[in-house]
């Protein structure tokens, strides 16, 4: 059963989904730029056997605040704020796109909080001239405008020490790529994970959108990914006492 919820992080709040209730590690989920966690609702039912499943919108989008300034940095430091909040030590994340990058920098900062990461056709640290952004579209928006003409100025020309913290990554990584039907450089995918020492490189011919697009081959992936060794973990990286 799906439950929504708000959390005060820094001041900022988060609203999230989330299913099952089990003890072990949990999983969390980043959508991308535009979206919110309803992306995920048909992933959190299966993901959710034998765990419990958060997926939070990120701030400027869906229910989650609109906030002065927006940065991949700072939605980094909402991710450690929220698994303060729900008293998590570790989790495994899963992010697509503009929360696989935020995955990879959480994973970078604080090693020892991320179990497992999985990057679903995330923006790889290099810069890049097809990256635009059109005219603001009419009307009120589900995400905040600024959040998303922000994410698209960070991918199109990232901060320079982006890819040195590659192969500091030793945080054991699925990458999924999306294929020739992706605007997302593929070679530059393949490069992002030689570099990580833990990774490991699989591409579903699905586009952009590989946990909509093709959930079942999404699911092949990451489930058994996730599932290794996940009850031994449980021991150590369940929830924070008190």
């Amino acid at each position: 059963m799906r439950v929504t919820n708000l959390r005060t992080v820094d001041g900022v709040d988060l609203a999230y989904r989330q299913w099952g209730d089990a003890d072990g590690v949990p999983v969390v989920l980043l959508h991308g730029v535009g979206g919110d966690a309803s992306t995920w609702d048909d992933m959190g039912p299966p993901l959710a056997d034998g765990r419990t499943v958060y997926a939070y919108d990120a701030r400027g989008h869906g229910d989650s605040a609109r906030t002065p300034s927006y940065s991949f940095e700072l939605m980094r430091d909402d991710l450690l704020g929220l698994l303060d909040a729900l008293g998590f030590e570790r989790a495994d994340v899963v992010g697509h796109s503009m929360g696989g990058v935020v995955g990879y920098q959480f994973a970078a900062a604080h090693p020892d909080r991320v179990r497992r990461l999985v990057l679903e056709e995330t923006p790889p640290p290099w810069p890049r001239d097809d990256v635009t952004v059109g005219p603001r579209p009419d009307g009120d928006l589900p995400y905040d405008w600024a959040v998303l003409t922000t994410v698209k100025s960070q991918v199109r020309t990232p901060d320079p020490s982006w890819p040195s913290l590659l192969p500091g990554l030793t945080t054991p990584t699925l990458v999924i790529a999306g294929g020739p039907r992706s605007q997302i450089p593929q070679d530059k995918i393949a490069r992002m994970a030689a570099l990580m020492p833990a990774a490991t490189l699989v591409t579903i011919d699905a586009g952009h959108q590989v946990h909509t697009t093709r959930p079942a081959d999404f699911l092949a992936a990451v489930v058994p990914f996730l599932t290794w060794n996940n009850g031994a973990a449980a021991t150590t990286a369940g929830p924070r006492a008190g």
